[in-house]
């Protein structure tokens, strides 16, 4: 699938005039975002990433923690392109002092979805996020043994710390609020994201709408990159309301097929409450929705914006000046706790309509 960068490096590398060569010559260095910011904080003296991140690159061994050479040599990508990797809580140099005043030291680096995963506090095996920005990622800790995905979940690597490999499944939406933005900049049906919680509580119950918001095509379970989005059930009695309620319930929708191929992959986790975090967890209704088709208890924290402070915490937490894993874990709070109350036949059916609706989108079939 070309959301990973081992295939993009290739390409580059075989269709850019010159590229090889340079490559070749040690002239160039491959990084993912991180690796170009630290780069430019401190100057071209560091280049680095962190294991989260090198795991997302299709070229890193995530068992042996280095750079994958069979892998490499099958993408004929030069091993000299390749940044250094370290924990997720490490020394990555210090900052130019002509940035800020002063050199800064660098010591917390981790992937997105990673990064909210420690500042959700889900250090033990079992614990579930899902953050719901632009896109969708659920991420469960499955502790210091990989659980191989059997259903097209990301075997990846959770955090790094004091060596430590900490592993996870993760599943990707590519689209979740970018369809709430859709309804208000593509359609015009709406002035403010916040509108679609008040439509959505005034759609017609009885219209059963489903929207399949592949407008780039599909991410975990399907990994379908041709499949394009869709609506279906409409009638002529379907209006804005209506289409606002399928855009929020496909985040559910989605969400439920993360959760239920983790289940599949890893069945001895469980049920586990759901802790969620970014934008779109603002809106009650959406929640609420999601705790329904989970069929399972959804927790919202205090602190939304939790891929920062994992971040922050990451770094400190390497300073000396946070603490540990477990009197972090003790400091997360709840806001609010949404609990299922959907009849089971009804969730199953709506569930049901869903899958129907996919296989109608999809490209091809498995």
């Amino acid at each position: 699938d070309p959301y990973f960068s081992g295939t993009k490096i290739a390409w580059i590398l075989d269709n850019v005039d010159g590229v090889r060569a340079r490559a070749e010559r040690g002239e160039l260095v491959f990084g993912t975002v991180d690796t170009w910011l630290i780069w430019q904080l401190t100057g071209g003296r560091v280049h680095a990433t962190d294991a989260t991140n090198a795991a997302r690159t299709l070229i890193y061994n995530i068992h042996d923690n280095a750079w994958d050479a069979a892998l490499c040599a099958h993408l004929n990508i030069p091993l000299s392109l390749l940044p250094e990797v370290k924990d997720s809580a490490d020394e990555f140099g210090e900052t130019d002092p002509e940035l800020f005043g002063r050199a800064i030291p660098i010591t917390g680096v981790a992937g997105d979805q990673q990064a909210a995963t420690v500042g959700q506090a889900c250090f033990k095996p079992g614990m579930v996020k899902s953050t719901y920005g632009t896109g969708c990622f659920a991420l469960m800790n499955t502790g210091k043994t990989p659980v191989r995905s059997r259903n097209r979940m990301l075997t990846t690597i959770a955090y790094r710390l004091n060596g430590e490999t900490t592993y996870a499944l993760e599943g990707s939406i590519f689209i979740a609020g970018a369809a709430v933005q859709w309804l208000r900049d593509g359609l015009g049906l709406i002035e403010n994201a916040g509108d679609t919680q008040s439509l959505a509580e005034r759609a017609d119950p009885n219209q059963e709408v489903y929207l399949v918001p592949a407008f780039v095509g599909l991410g975990a379970p399907y990994w379908d990159a041709d499949a394009r989005g869709a609506l279906f059930g409409l009638t002529r009695n379907t209006g804005p309301k209506e289409i606002a309620r399928a855009v929020l319930q496909s985040v559910g929708y989605q969400t439920s097929d993360l959760i239920e191929a983790m289940h599949a992959d890893w069945p001895d986790a469980g049920r586990p409450v759901l802790r969620v975090d970014g934008g779109m967890t603002a809106s009650d209704w959406t929640m609420q929705f999601l705790a329904d088709i989970l069929g399972a208890p959804v927790d919202r924290p205090t602190v939304a914006e939790t891929t920062a402070l994992g971040a922050a915490w990451l770094a400190g937490f390497k300073a000396g000046i946070w603490p540990g894993p477990e009197a972090f874990s003790a400091e997360w709070k709840l806001e609010k706790r949404f609990e299922p109350h959907l009849q089971e036949s009804d969730r199953s059916r709506l569930l049901t309509g869903w899958q129907d609706a996919v296989r109608r989108t999809r490209s091809t079939q498995d």
